[in-house]
């Protein structure tokens, strides 16, 4: 972990008192955002206290506070705070008027990302296992924090918590057990007339975690294949063992430019075909910065090509958010392929200097750009994912 992460988290409320500093902790690095959330309204029905700001500063109270908290781990303690704090950051971006109330529709995904890239980048979480299980802990944390309290209006409530739960086998302290704790402070930490129904299905939600058997720990699956077919929603029942009828491997790389991929590659998987848009752009003549189409449909192209020969192959391309990946691992499953997702990272200086060494250099803005998108792959996405630092 990072120097100034450390000087952060080393602010944060522990005992015998538990207080939280705030003059502190917002000087090591919140002010910019202190400052959009005072100015970042909320609905009255939810939230009569008013600005984000003051919200956030009531949840970290009501947080230092639980019994639950104080009993933590240390470092799950750091984490599920940084998340309360982060928690509603995405509402800056995304509050808006609509009908005479304020609404944040989507504050929770675009939230985690706005976290992941200020730790990613200020903080330096990246590069290693300790820092990427920090960081997407609370990333994790911050885009479901709105799961538990509207638990109930899931089509499959137990699937749902199966699945978000799946993400403790990559960020090994992420649980349930920790969702719950931040959405109860979420809720204790706010003036509504609907406080004590929302708290109840909070705890409702811990007790169907718990019969799962998902609140702490990530269910078990007898195989991977019955896993990812629960996951996916294409068996019913997660007690239940799925025929693995799939062939071969098709290994689908995703990671920010300058992170190593081709080398992984050559490290790991040289006796497989690589199908790579950067090679191809090269031999169409085709600048990044122009429309991609052609590019993508010559790789679907040449994937078909394997795929029907039931051939395994590597696809290297950036990959970078959940909609992408998607796109490729349909295709490749309909041709009842077997899906492994490696995502890699390394240390964002390292990444950088990488890029500058690049024989066609990638414009230091657009990687940025990159960043600000970049979602990991969950667990759910493929039969197998797999997070690794390089």
């Amino acid at each position: 972990m990072e120097d100034l992460l450390e000087q952060l988290v080393a602010l944060f409320p522990t005992e015998p008192e538990w207080k939280v500093d705030w003059d502190k902790i917002i000087k090591r690095g919140l002010l910019t955002w202190v400052m959009a959330m005072q100015q970042t309204q909320q609905t009255p029905i939810w939230h009569r206290e008013g600005d984000v700001w003051t919200h956030t500063q009531m949840v970290c109270e009501e947080l230092a506070n639980m019994q639950v908290f104080r009993k933590l781990p240390i470092k799950q303690r750091q984490e599920v705070f940084l998340a309360a704090l982060l928690h509603d950051i995405g509402k800056i971006p995304c509050t808006r008027m609509e009908a005479g109330e304020w609404t944040s529709p989507n504050h929770a995904i675009v939230g985690s990302r706005m976290a992941r890239e200020w730790l990613w980048k200020q903080y330096g979480l990246s590069g290693s296992k300790e820092a990427s299980t920090f960081r997407e802990t609370v990333c994790w944390l911050i885009r479901y924090h709105a799961l538990p309290p509207h638990i109930v209006m899931q089509k499959n409530p137990e699937q749902r918590l199966i699945k978000v739960a799946a993400n403790g086998e990559l960020a090994e302290d992420f649980s349930l057990e920790l969702l719950c704790m931040l959405s109860a402070a979420d809720v204790l930490g706010r003036i509504t007339d609907r406080k004590q129904e929302s708290l109840e299905v909070i705890e409702l939600c811990k007790e169907i975690a718990k019969d799962t058997g998902c609140l702490k720990t990530p269910l078990f699956f007898t195989t991977e294949a019955s896993k990812y077919a629960y996951l996916s929603g294409r068996m019913v029942q997660p007690e239940l063992e799925w025929y693995d009828n799939t062939w071969g491997e098709i290994i689908l790389l995703s990671g920010l430019p300058g992170t190593g991929k081709d080398t992984w590659i050559q490290k790991y998987q040289k006796e497989y075909p690589m199908i790579s848009l950067d090679e191809l752009r090269k031999q169409m003549h085709i600048s990044p910065k122009e429309a991609q189409g052609t590019v993508i449909q010559a790789a679907k192209e040449q994937a078909m090509q394997y795929l029907r020969k039931k051939q395994s192959f590597v696809w290297n391309a950036t990959n970078l958010t959940a909609k992408i990946r998607e796109k490729q691992i349909q295709l490749f499953e309909r041709y009842q392929a077997s899906v492994r997702v490696i995502f890699l990272e390394t240390e964002w200086k390292e990444n950088l200097c990488r890029n500058q060494q690049r024989i066609k250099e990638v414009p230091k803005q657009v990687i940025c750009d990159m960043l600000q998108n970049l979602v990991p792959p969950e667990r759910g996405e493929a039969q197998y994912v797999e997070w690794h630092c390089v």
